[in-house]
């Protein structure tokens, strides 16, 4: 009996020891994502905003239609930050409050949803000299280097390689965030193609460059499918000149087909083409650049990749034949895949596979043409050429929120199961 009843206490001692270990890792899986909503720093851009535009905007539309208008772009601006704090901000009620006055408002002011937005009035900020506008000179004169840099590649169906050197084929359809920093925003629109079961391509690239110091004002640039300027949105093709030279300047090497962004004041090159019956996008950016965003901007496709609930299985290797015959008709358009794809890619890296994929979902040539042109693209940003070729390689997903909460789950449902069939006994 004293064995038993030691061995009973032994057993509460290990439950309560495991309760109070889960518990714990739980409460602090879900301080780093409560943590996260900064749902006041909405509140205070929008305040920033209107602070110049006096009551033009707040009484009830009587103010003047300039002021209403510069009211309805805060108002849009304000409703943008409030959908990138969404995830961050699920439950908190200070957030839904700010969500609904918005509705509110825009519905009070007759504001459209869409147009252009606001950016909150800079703070005062001392002269600037030298080659500060210049990202990767001034980073040699500080560091004695050239920065690290990262590059993302979105093509085909669409295709992700992101900033990590992961890649994955995501099933998104409508607006994505490509890009979410404190520098540099970048949206893509994708919508279905015709024929396939599945396939989708990008129609539409937003790429905003934000105020920065003294370099830049907000430039906007946007290419739609079967027209690709070689011209910011507002018709210019080169912003912020200071020193006989251009923050931000953009040039075509196939006009309405392809455009090149370099935005000398992050390092970063942008280059964005038509390709069959899609658009895509290739960058290049320094590390601190790409990296520089807060914990809210947490849904950017080439830092994290897309969503897992709209990831698909990229085509398995050439020699899954038996695979590949289920995702078509026939093994033949299988096979004639493989050799359309080969010749153009005879690497079988992941540009051979996203060929495959985008060749067997739309069952048009000219698809493949998306995956050889982000190559090239790829190649022109890698100044290492070992980089270039990424091949698919299986791995666990290492997509889990929080992995000890996972574990201490795990440990608790074992003492669970030895209780429950008397082990301690």
């Amino acid at each position: 009996m004293g064995t038993l009843a030691l061995c009973s206490h032994y057993s509460q001692l290990s439950w309560k020891r495991s309760v109070i270990v889960a518990m714990l890792l739980f409460h602090l899986c879900c301080l780093q994502v409560w943590a996260s909503c900064r749902i006041l720093r909405c509140n205070s851009d929008f305040v920033a905003v209107t602070l110049d535009l006096g009551g033009s905007g707040g009484g009830g539309g009587g103010g003047s239609r300039e002021g209403n208008a510069g009211y309805c772009s805060a108002l849009r601006s304000y409703a943008m930050c409030t959908r990138r704090m969404a995830r961050a901000c699920r439950g908190d009620l200070a957030y839904h409050s700010a969500v609904q006055g918005i509705e509110d408002l825009l519905i009070q002011h007759s504001c459209p949803r869409t147009g252009p937005t606001a950016q909150p009035r800079p703070l005062p900020q001392a002269p600037i000299s030298g080659d500060a506008c210049i990202y990767e000179k001034g980073y040699v004169q500080r560091e004695g280097r050239t920065p690290d840099y990262l590059h993302c590649g979105v093509f085909g169906d669409p295709h992700v390689r992101t900033f990590r050197d992961e890649f994955q084929t995501c099933a998104v359809q409508g607006a994505w965030p490509l890009i979410d920093n404190e520098y540099l925003y970048v949206q893509a629109t994708s919508a279905p193609m015709r024929g396939g079961a599945y396939a989708t391509a990008l129609i539409t690239i937003t790429i905003i460059f934000k105020n920065w110091r003294q370099c830049i004002e907000q430039q906007i640039y946007q290419a739609e499918l079967d027209n690709v300027p070689a011209a910011f949105l507002d018709g210019s093709v080169t912003s912020g000149e200071r020193q006989g030279q251009h923050s931000l300047s953009i040039h075509s090497d196939l006009p309405g087909r392809q455009a090149e962004i370099r935005a000398a004041h992050i390092g970063t090159t942008l280059v964005v083409r038509q390709s069959g019956r899609s658009l895509g996008l290739s960058v290049r950016s320094p590390s601190a650049i790409a990296e520089a965003f807060t914990p809210e901007q947490d849904l950017q496709l080439c830092v994290y990749g897309c969503p897992p609930s709209q990831r698909l299985e990229t085509l398995p290797s050439p020699s899954s034949s038996s695979s590949l015959s289920s995702s078509s008709s026939s093994s033949q358009p299988s096979a004639a895949a493989h050799v359309h794809c080969a010749a153009l890619l005879p690497a079988r890296d992941i540009y051979y596979q996203a060929c495959l994929f985008d060749l067997l979902a739309t069952g048009d040539l000219n698809s493949s043409m998306a995956a050889v042109a982000a190559l090239e693209d790829a190649r022109g940003m890698f100044s290492d050429p070992n980089k270039v070729h990424l091949l698919l390689v299986g791995k666990a997903d290492g997509s889990s929120p929080c992995l000890p909460l996972i574990l201490a789950v795990g440990v608790l449902s074992e003492h669970l199961v030895a209780l429950w069939t008397g082990q301690y006994l």
